[in-house]
């Protein structure tokens, strides 16, 4: 499993390979070598940006540092790789970007905030305790991971495609999933606080005992999705709920405009606090024998 220790001694490792002291290493990033000595010692972790920049100069790829999947580096030449770092400044360093990949592999407790075009990069990974803070992951693919504990605060999640996997215990306020898809995941225990949903589709998977306080409800589809433990506020329009599972779901406050409910299970389980719909919205929950109590009508 990658963590701070695996990566400091492999920072270590291909430092000596090049006969580069800590304060050459620390010169080229603009940080002190006390610092390059804690990531070596593994009492801290480069965050990636620095670490993508750590891969520059000690000619190697993000993949070196993880113990899951090989590194595209081979050899490495230490001339070539001074005469990149040591004898240039960083500003006017030309240097080849690296490819790197972090799917199939176990994180934890790192710092990817920032990160961007990240798109099947992480697919089939174990990701724990990791921080994506304001990251743009639009376009984000991910299929057959596990993802517990993670920050993704502020983060734009736009036109993803979310797949066969475990998404529990994360924090994603304030985060934008407009026009994104997940299928068949698992997504509990979550912190959507003014999230947007926008255009969002949900389809055969769990969603339960998530926060879902502020969050933005526009075109949003559910289909064959179990619903538990949930309380949805503020405006629902031109939704859709066909074929799930409702089971201690509350909504309250809630102003329902032309949103479709259709084919539903336990639909009466629904407990609906001093909300509002228009009448075909009413229409749809009378006949799926939802309880109306707690429901006015918008007048026309």
């Amino acid at each position: 499993m990658l963590n701070s220790k695996s990566i400091g001694y492999k920072i270590t490792q291909a430092r000596k390979r090049l006969n580069l002291s800590q304060a050459d290493i620390a010169q080229q990033i603009a940080i002190s070598s006390q610092a390059v000595g804690k990531w070596e010692r593994g009492e801290s972790l480069p965050d990636i940006t620095t670490l993508n920049r750590l891969a520059e100069i000690l000619g190697v790829d993000l993949n070196y540092f993880s113990d899951s999947f090989p590194s595209l580096n081979t050899e490495t030449n230490p001339d070539q790789v001074l005469e990149n770092t040591v004898n240039k400044a960083p500003a006017t360093s030309i240097i080849k970007k690296q490819t790197w990949n972090m799917s199939q592999g176990n994180w934890v407790d790192a710092d990817f905030s920032g990160l961007m075009n990240l798109q099947e990069k992480f697919s089939h990974s174990n990701m724990k305790s990791c921080k994506f803070i304001g990251s743009d992951l639009s376009d984000l693919q991910l299929k057959g991971n596990n993802i517990e504990s993670c920050d993704f605060t502020n983060s734009n999640i736009n036109d993803s495609q979310i797949e066969s996997s475990n998404l529990n215990d994360n924090n994603f306020r304030n985060c934008s999933f407009q026009a994104s898809n997940f299928t068949k995941n698992n997504m509990g225990n979550c912190d959507f606080t003014q999230a947007d949903f926008t255009e969002a589709e949900f389809k055969l998977l769990n969603f339960s005992k998530n926060e879902l306080s502020q969050a933005t409800w526009n075109r949003t589809t559910f289909s064959g999705v179990h619903l538990d433990e949930l309380k949805f506020t503020g405006k629902l329009e031109d939704c859709i709920f066909e074929n799930c599972a409702f089971y201690r779901v509350t909504f309250q406050n809630t102003i329902l405009i032309n949103t479709f409910f259709k084919n539903n299970k336990n639909l009466k389980r629904i407990q609906f606090v001093d909300c509002q719909a228009d009448r075909m919205t009413y229409e749809f929950l009378k006949i799926g024998k939802a309880n109306l109590t707690g429901i006015s009508i918008i007048p026309d």
